[in-house]
């Protein structure tokens, strides 16, 4: 009889939402983790769960990091590990009612993490690292004179690329530093004083099943995912793994060499997925205008976690998807231009690389929305958090209770409030446990390699109050949201209030004129004319005829768009509604 093969595999979602896609500080280099290892095992309150103020304390204590990095980094972890949603709304209850930095810090002060998990993590932000050789020889934590290299090079080498979607680099990074992150989880009594573990040493029980953030495998082929230390603790690996059902202890080389010998690529990442990931249907697309785009999805086999949607070259297209098959899927959004994309679900984490000339609307994002490398790119979401680097030109108007993180490489960036629905919306939201408040989408933080730094005027700027629109999504679905979810800020809410104003007076000039018949039809030819003029000019002509199925196209424009112009001023994205017969879902 055969033996079923067990494989084990790096967990993408560790890379993918934990590893901040910037070189990390080398006050995180392995040396100064080995003694935070320490550190929290001889301290109370750091061990087997670390507290926030304790965190903090080493942090800007002992690593000199400042303050708000530290707090990036335990909440980009708390983000990744996931709390249930209502958990996560009643967290937002009570960051609202903060009214001041102390009641903050005395909130914060209740989150804890898992301590050994929360040592990988800050261990995987080596990933983008150009290169990974640091020092061994330093005082016994960073001085404040300590400083880094030169950051420029290497920044600019890192912006250029992006692991945290390369399989292939999760694994050839787990293969090359697996005894490396071993030894850092180890108990400190079974390191020697130069930081290699004793001959004999033993790792615990403990210490494998928060490998479990790191790894996991299955046994034979189409069996289900399994955490790492399910599939060491019984079965063909026991034996292998050294592992002693007495002590629930392993033997640290033949751990190391089993996982090893049975680490593969990830069979639900994005190498897989497109080899054999199935196509995506989209409900707007136009025949003929498809064939460079490249889509695909593994959604129908992946576990929680794993599921992902990979679009490629959308060129000149708006495509829309409101689906099962985008709930909880992790989307990349590559080389997409003069495209409009809706994906309007309740969405783990979007990525959009090397895109330009396009708008993307979102659905909620539980964790992250990463653009990077785009240029001239209009975004439109509710999310957990939202991070831009190396990109230029782009809008984002995001709902978020987290910081908006701006990475270096950065120009021309604005930042706006979030101005749009669609019916489902609100309950999107809580299906992902985000709530309307607190709502930071205007404090941004600049991060470098050292650090956290202030703002630079020059990277970004807050959208102008006279430059703000309502945006409409043009598409009839189930629901009952029918405004923006919470309250714009004044000055935006001001600024609408203005332009309806405005309307309302040309709308009154206009009946009050008494036109005769011969007048109203030459002035209703003067209006299609400009209307027509600034479609061309803004490149919302292009949108407004993708939004129309290729049945339709025969139909008056000129009556469709006049329609439209009544019911809503012209916005960023043109302002337009589908009737009933061009239902898109």
């Amino acid at each position: 009889m055969e033996v079923d093969t067990v494989t084990i595999w790096p967990r993408m979602e560790l890379f993918l939402l934990g590893a901040l896609q910037v070189a990390p500080s080398s006050k995180l280099s392995l040396h100064y983790l080995r003694k935070m290892a320490t550190y929290v095992r001889t301290r109370d309150g750091c061990f087997p769960v670390l507290r926030w103020p304790m965190w903090r304390h080493i942090a800007c204590g002992k690593l000199q990091l400042p303050e708000d990095l530290a707090w990036l980094y335990f909440e980009t972890f708390d983000l990744l590990i996931g709390h249930p949603p209502e958990e996560r709304l009643e967290w937002a209850e009570c960051l609202s009612q903060c009214s001041s930095k102390s009641e903050l810090d005395q909130q914060r002060s209740k989150l804890s993490v898992d301590t050994l998990q929360f040592l990988l993590f800050l261990y995987i932000q080596q990933l983008n690292r150009v290169s990974l050789r640091t020092s061994l020889i330093g005082e016994e934590w960073p001085s404040h004179r300590t400083r880094s290299p030169s950051p420029s090079d290497r920044e600019a080498k890192t912006s250029s690329q992006n692991k945290n979607w390369d399989d292939q680099a999760h694994l050839s990074f787990v293969q090359s530093h697996l005894r490396e992150i071993l030894e850092l989880l180890v108990e400190p009594g079974q390191l020697s004083q130069s930081g290699q573990t004793l001959r004999d040493c033993k790792v615990s029980l403990e210490v494998v099943r928060s490998l479990g953030l790191l790894l996991e495998g299955s046994v034979g082929h189409g069996t289900a995912v399994q955490p790492v230390h399910r599939l060491l603790t019984k079965g063909p690996l026991q034996a292998q793994a050294g592992y002693s059902t007495i002590s629930r202890s392993f033997t640290l080389h033949k751990l190391l060499s089993c996982l090893q010998q049975n680490l593969t690529f990830n069979p639900f990442g994005m190498t897989a997925c497109l080899q054999s990931g199935k196509k995506l249907a989209w409900a707007q697309q136009v025949e003929g205008t498809m064939k460079r785009a490249k889509i695909a999805r593994n959604t129908h086999k992946a576990p929680p976690g794993s599921k992902m949607v990979l679009m490629s070259q959308v060129f000149k297209q708006t495509l829309a998807k409101s689906s099962d098959k985008l709930t909880g899927a992790n989307i990349k959004i590559h080389r997409c231009s003069e495209a409009f994309i809706y994906l309007l679900s309740p969405l783990r984490s979007v990525s959009l690389d090397k895109c330009h000339d396009s708008t993307v609307v979102l659905g909620p994002v539980e964790t992250s929305v990463h653009i990077h490398g785009c240029q001239n790119v209009r975004l439109v979401c509710v999310a957990g958090r939202v991070a831009v680097g190396a990109s230029s030109h782009c809008t984002i108007h995001v709902l978020t209770p987290t910081n908006p993180l701006l990475l270096p490489g950065n120009t021309d960036i604005t930042l706006g409030p979030f101005h749009t629905f669609y019916p489902s919306l609100e309950d999107h939201m809580a299906t992902v446990g985000l709530a309307v408040v607190p709502n930071l989408w205007d404090q941004p933080l600049l991060l470098g390699a050292e650090g956290l730094i202030n703002p630079d005027p020059a990277c970004y700027r807050l959208l102008p109050p006279a430059q703000f629109h309502s945006m409409v999504v043009p598409f009839q679905m189930e629901g009952d949201t029918c405004e923006v979810p919470g309250e714009l800020p004044p000055e935006y809410q001001a600024s609408l209030d203005e332009k309806q104003r405005r309307i309302q007076n040309w709308q009154r000039t206009v009946m009050e004129a008494r036109l005769n018949q011969e007048q109203k039809r030459q002035f209703q030819e003067l209006v299609e004319v400009r209307f027509h003029e600034w479609l061309l000019e803004t490149g919302h002509r292009q949108e407004l005829d993708s939004l129309i199925p290729p049945t339709m196209a025969s139909l008056k424009e000129s009556e469709a768009a006049m329609d439209t112009l009544q019911a809503n001023e012209p916005t960023g994205m043109g302002g337009r509604v589908l009737g009933k017969s061009q239902k898109a879902y």
